[in-house]
């Protein structure tokens, strides 16, 4: 199985000049915990992430205004990616070894075309594959981070 079949495509993407709040809300309407970040909306660059966590430990918990912050000074960068005709077991492999719960695809370009999320794999991934993932990343402190 490949990361293409079982990947969130076109996922909501922001850039990093925007408003952290408007980043959050993108969050709650898609219902997810991550967007990838772009350089703008024409390249679809993929330059980092925005996880519901980077906004909670980076800007709440270290007593910024999150009214005046930006997706730049909360996102992490640079970020581990796959491609979309990456196999799963490799996508679930970098899943372990970076702790991370989510994963943006890129095309050949670097732009980004695609999310594969811990979600994603439980769905729809062969059963042992996903126990395997969530025992793995459950077993050390969450993180979305990338440094």
């Amino acid at each position: 199985m490949q990361v293409q079949e079982i990947m969130t495509s076109n996922p909501a993407c922001c850039t990093p000049e925007m408003d952290l709040r408007l980043a959050a809300r993108l969050m709650t309407q898609y219902n997810c915990g991550a967007i990838p970040v772009i350089e703008d909306e024409q390249s679809k660059h993929l330059i980092g992430i925005i996880t519901d966590r980077d906004i909670t430990c980076r800007a709440v918990a270290e007593g910024q205004n999150p009214f005046a912050a930006t997706v730049a000074d909360c996102m992490s960068s640079p970020v581990y990616t796959v491609k979309p005709d990456t196999d799963l077991e490799e996508c679930v492999h970098m899943m372990e070894e970076h702790q991370v719960r989510r994963m943006p695809v890129s095309d050949g370009n670097g732009c980004c075309c695609g999310m594969v999320a811990q979600a994603d794999i439980a769905r729809r991934a062969p059963e042992p594959k996903a126990g395997e993932l969530v025992k793995e990343i459950s077993l050390s402190e969450p993180s979305d981070m990338i440094h």
